[in-house]
């Protein structure tokens, strides 16, 4: 029983960099850019304007935007304007509260990797000066 509870408490120093607010679905590349164009427009952004943004073809935006909204993270609205159809797209409400919280676990993620990288960088520093030949 002392052994189990040892190996519990030493989990939570791996469990430091397991990440589970990274979202798969909001983690991918493509979706992480236009959840960035969309964060400050709460008006939505056209369909086009989000292509021409992200720099993806009408089909890959399309089905990453199904992605989205299957996960309530965004909302499609259509319309049309006269003989044309308009698409605009926005953040939910709850998209952007889970995407403000994915960003904060990212920004925990790069703290992480900063401190590793100096901690590491410090350590070479350190065997570079202390080291005399005999």
């Amino acid at each position: 029983m002392a052994r189990e509870r040892t190996r519990k408490s030493a989990q939570p120093a791996r469990a430091r960099h397991d990440y589970v607010g990274l979202d798969r679905v909001l983690h991918e590349k493509a979706r992480l850019g236009i959840l960035i164009a969309l964060l400050n427009r709460k008006e939505g952004v056209p369909f086009l304007d989000l292509r021409t943004l992200c720099e993806l073809t009408d089909g890959n935006l399309a089905r990453h935007l199904q992605v989205l909204q299957e996960s309530e993270v965004v909302e499609i609205e259509k319309t049309s304007d006269g003989a044309r159809p308009r698409t605009v797209v926005r953040l939910s409400k709850a998209g952007r509260k889970q995407f403000l919280a994915y960003l904060e676990e990212l920004d925990r993620v790069l703290k992480d990797a900063r401190v590793a990288a100096q901690a590491s960088s410090g350590a070479r520093a350190s065997a570079r000066h202390g080291y005399s030949p005999a």
